[in-house]
């Protein structure tokens, strides 16, 4: 009878001892920007505003002594792996563009989602897609490569090409004209491949959580986006660019 008590008992203090070590064996951890930046005032524009800078960006995953990605800041691991995707675009008010006059204002959209990396030491080639929330519905995505640079322990260089690519209803939100108007024909914006260009970003590790991280970018619209009359009136060439800081998270649970 002693015997039998004691085993359960035995059991349980087991458990009970090795749920803190279990717990420290789970951890997230993930970054935070904020900054400015400029786009232009709506895709397809020519003029241009300020933005605010806002990103996330996922660093890795421990559960139960399995661990996917790298933690902010540590020098990638090579071969395959994933990231969060997020972008910001600005309302378009028409009242604000006297160009625009007669369509549609469109509010503010966020969009998630997530990609697909593969990365060795000097180069990577990625894959994002990302689904829209409040000012479009759509599902836009890029696929992009870049050659990397380390030129010390505290610098990180990234350039290469990217392409934007987005379906029916991302396109058509932006640069269809669903009914004529005085200063634009009536248009039906399909999707597929949208833009082309190149973008050059560079990150600077002030120490193991924060960061200051800047990046310029360039894009040149193609087909439905380019032959769009919105674009027509305005520019196909699109640059963008941004600085900001970011802080490194670990939450352990």
């Amino acid at each position: 009878m002693r015997l039998a008590l004691s085993l359960p008992l035995a059991s349980c203090l087991a458990i009970a001892a090795a749920l803190p070590a279990a717990a420290q064996d789970r951890s997230f951890n993930f970054a935070l920007r904020g900054g400015v930046g400029a786009a232009p005032d709506y895709p397809g524009a020519s003029s241009y505003r300020a933005t605010p800078d806002l990103a996330f960006t996922f660093g890795s995953l421990e559960w139960g002594g399995r661990k996917i990605g790298t933690n902010i800041g540590d020098t990638p691991k090579t071969g395959f792996g994933f990231t969060g995707a997020f972008r910001y675009l600005g309302e378009r008010d028409s009242s604000d563009h006297a160009e625009l006059a007669g369509l549609e204002d469109i509010d503010a959209a966020v969009e998630l989602g997530f990609g697909v990396v593969y990365r060795e030491v000097n180069w990577q080639v990625f894959g994002k897609v990302r689904r829209g929330f409040g000012g479009h519905e759509g599902v836009t995505g890029d696929i992009g490569a870049d050659v990397i640079f380390r030129p010390d322990e505290r610098w990180t260089i990234t350039a290469g090409p990217r392409f934007s690519l987005g379906n029916d209803t991302y396109a058509d939100t932006y640069y269809g004209v669903d009914t004529a108007t005085t200063n634009f024909a009536a248009y039906e914006a399909g999707g597929g491949l949208l833009g082309a260009g190149v973008e050059v970003e560079a990150t600077y590790r002030l120490d193991d959580a924060w960061a200051l991280e800047g990046a310029v970018a360039y894009q040149r619209l193609l087909n439905d986006a380019a032959d769009s009359p919105i674009t027509q009136a305005g520019s196909e060439d699109q640059w963008t660019m941004r600085i900001g800081v970011s802080r490194a998270f670990t939450w352990r649970f």
